[in-house]
């Protein structure tokens, strides 16, 4: 299976390396992207939006000849939704890891700190202290080395869906900072945090405790629930 890696806020391919090694070993071909903007601290960020990062992933989708599975961290959960909307016949999976599926007319996070057209990554105090579980100090450091401005606009534009078939492509939600329990309380609750993935007909969860950065505090078991989520998925003729 092609299996397409989107990183969230801050990161770009390279911060999949520790997962994909269970994935390769395990057959799969992996594709993990860096989005326009990320490629450097100088990159140019200016125009470019959430639409300009969906249509960088359905890129990948389209260069793929066989169904593929999505993977997104954080905010790369709302870009990989989007492209599930843009081709719903070619994502076999979608796979949020510690996020989920943003819906038509949200926004990832507008009350992201920005400066001019990019976000930076905010001081550690900005975060929630379930963000930061198993994220030590050292893990810090590498993350704050490595981290890249995020585009303004990935924040902060509104999400555009048009396509209903997305509710029928399966999902697996990789659950890191509340466990799955507190999931399906809001979904039965009518949260509107939950409301576009109360929506899709086939969702599975998985818990995997940690913070919000599993791809750095828990790599291995991050991969291995990957693999499990893919061996489940059926593959269409």
């Amino acid at each position: 299976m092609d299996i397409i890696l989107v990183p969230g806020f801050w990161l770009d391919a390279s911060s999949w390396s520790e997962v994909t090694p269970p994935l390769v070993a395990a057959g799969h071909r992996v594709h993990p992207l860096t989005l326009p903007g990320l490629e450097s601290a100088d990159a140019p960020r200016a125009g470019i939006g959430l639409r300009t990062h969906i249509d960088a992933v359905v890129a990948a989708v389209d260069r793929v000849d066989t169904p593929v599975v999505l993977v997104g961290h954080s905010g790369g959960g709302a870009i990989i939704h989007g492209a599930v909307d843009a081709r719903p016949d070619r994502v076999a999976r979608a796979i949020y890891v510690d996020s989920g599926p943003l819906g038509d007319g949200g926004v990832v996070n507008d009350q992201l700190p920005a400066d001019g057209d990019e976000v930076p990554l905010p001081p550690w105090e900005f975060f929630e202290d379930e963000d930061l579980v198993d994220l030590d100090e050292e893990l810090r450091s590498a993350f704050r080395a490595r981290a890249v401005p995020e585009p303004k606009g990935v924040a902060y534009d509104q999400q555009r869906l048009h396509d209903d078939r997305r509710y029928d492509v399966p999902a697996t939600v990789i659950a890191c900072e509340f466990p799955t329990s507190v999931l399906l309380e809001w979904i039965a609750a009518e949260q509107p945090y939950v409301a576009e993935l109360a929506r899709i007909r086939d969702v599975e969860y998985l818990d995997l405790p940690t913070g919000h950065w599993p791809q750095f505090t828990r790599p291995a078991e991050l991969g291995a629930a990957i693999v499990a989520a893919v061996d489940r998925t059926p593959i269409a003729p």
